[in-house]
């Protein structure tokens, strides 16, 4: 979690409970509460749904420049999701659940102490300490992108200051060569932070000297690739080279970890099938009913190992779509796709039947998403390192799904791996169910089907 959304959830849990406080309060001057065990779970399941709800309605997305419409928009959806979670509670368990208006009380007030934070949250970074200064040493393009990225706030950084390597240097002057008088005195003197290291070439050019007297002084010292994929989790493809791959510190798959997440695949595979089943007759009565053709959709897709496998789908377009254009990626609005397949794909509900590629153990839950071997060819020869998102078994949704809208372009399979990549040499348990949490909001919202 970044320091942006913690703050924004450290934040957010206080208000709530300062929302029970003040209801308890004045409840209590006029009837006495329950016992002090009851109340404490009354609040701790209250606390509970408001941060649940708070989440899916991203609010703790580290986003920038939010207006405050959007923030007031947010809110609202996520104090109706928090209400009906705690409605549905009372008439389950009516012991855990708080007076109706109890709840709306509470629930207003949040609301107002999180409008009010939320829209104010840039300025805790003005607080001394609570934004970490960062200097920059190195110029280029990856210099300026790094800049551009850090003035966009906030996030927790601020720049202090652009070191240049060459014969040019920004705040500060430089001796011939480029390399500042003293690097670590400038870094203790502006009270820096963490050194990004951002450059093109370091050979007779990195002063080793001045990063490790830095390092020693306590000073984090970062490269660039690293940073800005921690500030942006994806990976910058055209600046990676082989020896990224060997010395990045990828997270290594071992047997115990492939064990782990089979099992893990197994499980939510499982329940996902059985929580579908019931709506699997619906959605194939549907769409006999919209359109002639099967139910099912069937389709060759590269899988680990570039072997290929058939995935399974919901048809969400007329039959033999393909017939006079031949292998093409979805467009906005596209055609071919049937009135209730334009539901099913809003829903995402027509990529249900691929859990069952899951138990087959042609794909996993979490990973990259499978491509089709007619575009295979083409990506591999336009995007360097594409082949290596299938050293890991395909997906049924993963990082570049939940973090970027559907590709239908050269441009936009970059973009997408990027994320594969990230996720690749970052895999984790949490990573998985993380994506997961972040797939039902996708679903919730709609967003990024064609």
């Amino acid at each position: 979690m970044s320091k942006t959304a913690l703050i924004l959830f450290g934040g957010d849990f206080a208000l709530a409970l300062l929302a029970q406080a003040c209801c308890l309060l004045a409840r209590s001057a006029a009837t006495p509460v329950g016992a002090l065990g009851q109340e404490l779970g009354r609040v701790a399941v209250f606390v509970a749904a408001v941060m649940a709800s708070s989440y899916l309605a991203e609010l703790f997305a580290p986003e920038t420049n939010r207006r405050k419409r959007v923030i007031l928009v947010r809110i609202v959806i996520s104090l109706a999701i928090a209400y009906a979670a705690l409605w549905l509670l009372r008439v389950f368990l009516p012991g855990a659940g708080q007076p109706v208006l109890f709840t709306m009380s509470a629930l207003c007030i949040f609301g107002l102490l999180q409008f009010m934070f939320h829209c104010g949250f840039h300025l805790v970074f003005r607080i001394p300490g609570m934004a970490e200064k960062i200097l920059i040493f190195g110029g280029g393009p990856m210099s300026d992108q790094l800049a551009s990225l850090l003035a966009i706030g906030p996030h927790g950084y601020i720049v202090a200051g652009t070191v240049r390597a060459g014969n040019e240097s920004v705040g500060e002057a430089a001796v011939p060569g480029g390399i500042p008088e003293s690097l670590t005195g400038l870094a203790l003197r502006k009270k820096i932070d963490k050194i990004v290291i951002s450059l093109t070439e370091r050979r007779g050019i990195l002063p080793v000297g001045e990063i490790l007297g830095c390092k020693l002084s306590g000073i984090e010292v970062v490269d660039a690739m690293s940073f800005y994929e921690e500030m942006t989790g994806k990976v910058l493809v055209e600046k990676i080279n082989p020896s990224w791959f060997i010395f990045s510190g990828s997270s290594r798959m071992t047997y115990f970890r492939r064990f782990i997440k089979r099992i893990f695949d197994l499980v939510f595979a499982g329940f996902g099938v059985l929580l579908c089943l019931p709506i699997f007759p619906v959605i194939a009565l549907l769409i006999k009913c919209d359109s002639p053709g099967p139910v099912f959709f069937r389709q060759v897709r590269v899988g680990k190992g570039e072997k290929n496998f058939t995935l399974f789908k919901f048809r969400t377009m007329h039959e033999d779509a393909e017939k006079a254009t031949g292998p093409v990626w979805a467009a906005e609005n596209d055609p071919r796709i049937t009135r209730v397949g334009r539901w099913l794909r809003k829903s995402r509900l027509d990529e249900a039947p691929q859990l069952f590629n899951v138990l087959r153990g042609d794909m996993s839950i979490v990973g990259p998403r499978p491509e089709r071997p007619e575009f295979m060819a083409q990506l591999g020869k336009a995007i360097p390192y594409y082949a290596h998102r299938h050293h890991v078994k395909p997906g049924a949704t993963g990082w570049a799904q939940v973090k970027y809208a559907y590709g239908a372009s050269i441009e936009d399979t970059v973009e997408k791996l990027r994320y594969d990549l990230y996720y690749i040499k970052n895999y984790s348990l949490w990573l998985d169910l993380v994506i997961i949490v972040e797939t039902v909001k996708v679903v919730l919202f709609g967003r990024g089907a064609r």
